[in-house]
């Protein structure tokens, strides 16, 4: 059995198999520029952020009615419960479909339809993140979260995603303030391949209670002492930061040292189909890759519930959290 663990970093259409996305592409006439799932799975080799957005962007073609992504939905829960996932907090970037003529109302209605039972069918408790697209518009942000609002009693929360560099967050503070007002949950990407600064906007404008990724803090002191002092949890994304040229090798990663240092670390899988291992695989390709011990994973096993969006059931975290320091190492 796997060392239970939340995930707090995972974008629902990252999930995309190349087999999953050709049944798709057959269920709604759609035709992909590749000739098999084999040749698609070879395009997954991304030299920076922006090639592995351009394919990621690609495939959502296929995604049009509400089954398709009740149908992404449930293949992504299938295999986070065989990789020890109790509790997910998933992504999803309704700006990507609404621009595709794929209303709010479909992809909400099928990935809450999916999410709603997820616990009786596969053990895992879920939360629904909306993410804005960073490199489009603040003003297309706040038209997305205005569409978004008939359905938020379904979205906990909202996040900001895609491409970093030259899209600060401060760009988007108006629609976070909007998004806070409406009770919302708030974090988003920063420090992926941005500066430690966007890290300290992130915090300061956004007023975000989490770092997605954050991989960059450690090139600034007072970010680390700041990220330690508050606990501001970060949901590091390993396999992609090499997938996509952060670092150059695994065995590069500064997880060890910011675990050390005292941040708050979560170890997630971002877009597993793209960056080759769900949550499981990351937690065992970092142990290979930087010798960490049982009682490391242990802390980033405990860590995920800590930083999760569980205040309305601290009964859940806790049951969470036992199964944790429960569970025996083979």
């Amino acid at each position: 059995m796997p060392l239970p663990k939340a995930e707090l970093h995972l974008h629902i259409e990252g999930t995309l198999e190349p087999e999953l996305a050709f049944e798709l592409a057959a269920r709604n006439g759609v035709t992909l520029p590749y000739a098999s799932t084999e040749e698609l799975r070879r395009a997954y080799l991304f030299t920076d952020l922006q090639s592995f957005l351009d394919l990621y962007y690609g495939l959502m073609a296929v995604l049009r009615t509400e089954q398709d992504f009740a149908d992404l939905a449930d293949a992504y829960l299938a295999r986070a419960a065989e990789q020890g996932v109790r509790h997910a907090e998933i992504f999803f970037d309704p700006q990507a479909h609404m621009a595709r003529g794929v209303s709010m109302e479909t992809v909400v209605g099928g990935l809450s339809r999916a999410l709603a039972t997820s616990e009786e069918r596969f053990g895992i408790s879920t939360l629904l993140i909306m993410c804005f697209l960073r490199d489009q518009s603040a003003e297309s942000a706040m038209e997305t979260l205005k569409a978004a609002e008939p359905y938020l009693n379904r979205i906990t929360g909202v996040g900001l995603d895609s491409a970093e560099v030259g899209h600060p967050p401060a760009k988007f503070r108006e629609v976070y303030e909007e998004a806070g007002r409406l009770g919302l949950r708030k974090v988003a990407h920063a420090g992926e391949e941005g500066p430690p600064a966007y890290i300290t906007e992130a915090l300061d404008v956004l007023k975000v209670e989490r770092i997605d990724h954050g991989l960059t803090a450690m090139q600034d002191p007072a970010v680390v002492e700041r990220l330690v002092r508050d606990q501001v949890p970060l949901t590091l994304c390993p396999l992609s930061n090499v997938r996509l040229r952060a670092i150059d090798i695994l065995e590069e990663h500064p997880l060890r040292e910011m675990m050390a240092a005292g941040l708050l670390c979560t170890v997630n899988s971002d877009d597993p189909s793209y960056f080759g291992g769900y949550v499981g695989d990351t937690f065992h390709a970092v142990q290979e890759a930087l010798g960490l011990d049982h009682e490391a994973l242990r802390t980033l096993a405990r860590n995920s519930f800590r930083a999760s969006f569980l205040e309305d059931d601290e009964e859940r975290r806790a049951r969470y959290l036992a199964e944790v320091e429960a569970y025996t190492f083979d």
